[in-house]
């Protein structure tokens, strides 16, 4: 078995023995849809002023970005956990480079992202009638793709610097509201206030989330998009790089 192989195995291990993990990699973002998504079109009717798009196509783009961000959580945390209890650096003792334990992880992260999105644009269709924009399926599971690994590397830093269990908890929940609440996922950032529509133009989940709405539904300015897509690369190369940096000094 090779060293990315045995990776696989063993993290594909962790999560059969939690099925909390299990359930809020495929299924919890997918709950937000149902529910959330649902509720807001019944109570409010359109709460998005584009036309042709109701609440819930509006709202899948930021349940695929919310599951990439919450999958690099849930793996952050195990990585934590891994370094905490002395098993992360006994695994350095294996044959295999730092290059590809982190590959290995990463490798994992993009299988259950990709699976969850299969999933909810499926279920998406089918139960809530969403029509997708299937010629963008390509550009939708690439953007997937480079969003999970940026999200995992970015929280793979703190994972590798944050020494206290409690510490860890803190900023991880606060980065995940702050993300998640100061961005394009849940409305349009067009009739924000101008301080938060700044904050949430300078979110890079706000760049992920506007290119999988362009992705899924069609709806965006490609020269904007672009700009997006280009921050996010460099956002998840930074990360990358600086994640290495962490993972060498250790």
């Amino acid at each position: 078995m090779s060293a990315i192989s045995a990776i696989l195995y063993r993290e594909g291990k962790i999560r059969a023995t939690n099925m909390i993990f299990v359930f809020w990699d495929f299924f919890y973002p997918l709950c937000y849809l149902l529910v959330f998504g649902v509720g807001m079109s019944a109570a409010l009717g359109a709460p998005v002023s584009i036309p042709g798009v109701n609440y819930n196509s509006f709202f899948l783009a930021g349940v695929l970005g919310m599951a990439s961000f919450g999958i690099a959580s849930n793996s952050s945390w195990s990585f934590f956990m891994d370094r905490d209890n002395g098993i992360f650096y006994e695994m350095l003792t294996y044959p295999m480079s730092r290059a590809e334990y982190l590959l290995g992880k990463v490798a994992f992260n993009l299988f259950i992202a990709v699976s969850q999105a299969l999933i909810t644009l499926g279920l998406g269709a089918w139960l809530l009638g969403i029509r997708l924009r299937l010629d963008f399926l390509p550009l939708l599971f690439v953007t997937v793709i480079v969003g999970t690994a940026g999200w995992f590397f970015f929280y793979t830093i703190f994972a590798l610097r944050i020494r206290r269990n409690d510490v860890f908890n803190g900023v991880t929940s606060v980065l995940y509201f702050v993300f998640l609440l100061a961005s394009s996922m849940f409305y349009p950032i067009d009739p924000l206030p101008r301080g938060l529509r700044t904050v949430a133009l300078c979110n890079p989940i706000t760049w992920e989330v506007d290119v999988l709405r362009y992705a899924t539904i069609g709806y965006g300015h490609p020269p904007k998009l672009a700009l997006e897509a280009a921050a996010f690369t460099v956002f998840a190369a930074i990360c990358f790089a600086i994640a290495v940096r962490c993972l060498h000094k250790e």
